[in-house]
C-alpha cells in the first residue's frame, strides 16, 4: 500500500529477517489435548518455507506451547530460536536453564485473547532490570516487547536490552487509511529513535500477508516476528508455501 509509506523512510539497507511464531499450531493441537498438529513439525516446515528464526510463547498457562515443545525445538531447529515470556522467576528460569538464542519479554494476563500491548518497563522497571541481567549473565540475547514510545525505548536502552520489538497491534487494528497511516508514522518516529539509542529493531502483533509491507520498509528495520496470519493461511497452502509468501513480502517492503 504505496500510500502509507512515510516520508522518513528509505530502502532498508537490511536484509530483514522473519520469525515465525508457531503458537497457534499448537492452539490447534492443545483444543483436543491430543498429539497433533506437532509444533515442531510447523518449525521444520517454516525453516523450508525460509523462516529466518522461530518464534514460540511459554505462557504460565500453557494455552498452547508447552514445556516438551521447546525442549525439543532447542534439540531441532536450525535457525534462531526467539522465546517469548512473561517476566516472572518460573518463566526466567526456565529460560536461562535452556538457553534459547533470543529471549523477548512480554507483558501477559490470563484473561487476555492475545497479547494486548506492550511490555510497560517504566511501571515494571526493577523487575524487568533483574529480568535483563539474568538473562544476559546467562549469555542469552534480550528484547522487550514494548509500545513504540519515546520513553519505553530510552529506559529499554538503560536497562541495556540489546533489541526492542515494536508492539504493532494499533497499526494492524487501525480500520482506516488514515490512521493506519498515522500509526505509522508513530512506528516509523520510534524506529528511528530506536536505532539512534543503538538497539537491534525489531518488531510484530497483528501483522498480515495485507499490512506487513509498509512495517518491513521502515528503515533499518531488521527482525519482524508473525504468526497468526501465517498459521491461518497454512491450513489452505501448508506451512512453507505461507512462510515463502510472507518472506517475499518482507523482503519486497525491505526494497520499497
Amino acid at each position: 500500500m504505496p500510500e502509507l509509506k512515510h516520508p522518513h523512510q528509505t530502502q532498508n539497507p537490511i536484509m530483514i529477517k522473519l520469525g515465525v511464531n508457531i503458537d497457534h499450531v499448537a492452539t490447534i493441537r492443545q483444543a483436543r489435548r491430543t498429539t497433533e498438529p506437532d509444533p515442531v513439525w510447523a518449525a521444520a516446515a517454516a525453516e523450508l518455507g525460509g523462516a529466518d528464526q522461530i518464534t514460540v510463547h511459554l505462557r504460565e498457562d500453557r494455552r498452547h506451547i508447552q514445556d516438551r515443545d521447546i525442549e525439543v525445538l532447542k534439540r531441532t531447529v536450525n535457525v534462531k530460536l526467539n522465546l517469548e515470556c512473561a517476566c516472572v522467576d518460573e518463566m526466567l528460569s526456565i529460560a536461562c536453564d535452556l538457553k534459547p538464542d533470543q529471549v523477548c519479554l512480554v507483558p501477559e494476563k490470563r484473561a487476555e485473547v492475545t497479547t494486548e500491548g506492550g511490555l510497560d518497563i517504566i511501571a515494571n522497571r526493577s523487575r524487568v532490570a533483574d529480568a535483563v541481567k539474568r538473562l544476559k549473565d546467562a549469555g542469552i540475547f534480550v528484547s522487550l516487547f514494548i509500545d513504540p514510545a519515546r520513553d519505553q525505548i530510552e529506559l529499554a536502552k538503560e536497562l541495556s536490552a540489546q533489541a526492542v520489538e515494536l508492539h504493532t497491534g494499533t497499526y494492524a487494528d487501525a480500520t482506516t487509511d488514515a490512521a493506519q497511516h498515522d500509526q505509522l508514522q508513530i512506528l516509523t518516529t520510534a524506529s528511528h529513535h530506536v536505532k539512534d539509542c543503538g538497539l537491534h529493531l525489531h518488531a510484530g502483533h497483528g501483522l498480515t500477508y495485507h499490512n506487513v509491507i509498509p512495517v518491513a520498509a521502515i528503515a533499518e528495520m531488521e527482525e519482524l516476528n508473525i504468526g497468526h496470519s501465517i498459521v491461518a493461511r497454512s491450513m489452505f497452502v501448508g506451512m512453507q508455501t505461507a512462510v515463502a509468501q510472507m518472506k517475499a513480502l518482507c523482503i519486497e517492503g525491505a526494497m520499497h
